[in-house]
């Protein structure tokens, strides 16, 4: 990963995209959408690679948590219209996965994230191991040289 944070990413970086539509109550009083909504916007992209029942994910018996998000404001959005959210994976730990995301509207970087989920297993709470298939499919997701 690319340590510079005044090189912004591009959408191309990211492996996995997915399109949300901003509502109309996603904006505040000044016009521009509001901060909390991009906590929302994160888990929708984090979700649709998570929880993606073709790659048997989450793996049986389990769920992730989140444990850790950062969200960097680069530049002011507002509604209407549609977002891309970019997602990648940047690390792989024993039960732990890193990520990377990026907020794109009208061709612009406006808000990145770093988050770190957990495999989590659903009757004990407790964390456990990613299984093989899990880690194979977050390899193909990875991203991007220079990201």
């Amino acid at each position: 990963m690319n340590n510079d944070k005044t090189a912004l990413p591009t959408i191309d970086m990211f492996p996995a995209l997915t399109v949300h539509t901003l509502r109309y109550a996603d904006h505040d009083q000044e016009g521009h959408v509001n901060n909390a909504v991009y906590s929302t916007m994160y888990e929708a992209g984090r979700v649709s690679v998570l929880y993606d029942p073709a790659q048997a994910m989450p793996p049986a018996g389990c769920h992730f948590s989140l444990v850790r998000i950062t969200i960097d404001f680069l530049a002011e959005m507002t509604w209407p219209g549609d977002v891309t959210i970019g997602t990648a994976v940047t690390r792989i730990g024993n039960s732990s996965v890193s990520l990377r995301h990026a907020i794109f509207k009208d061709g612009t970087c406006r808000s990145t994230a770093e988050g770190t989920v957990v495999c989590t297993n659903s009757t004990t709470r407790k964390s456990q191991p990613l299984p093989d298939h899990a880690r194979a499919f977050l390899e193909t997701i990875r991203l991007a040289e220079g990201a």
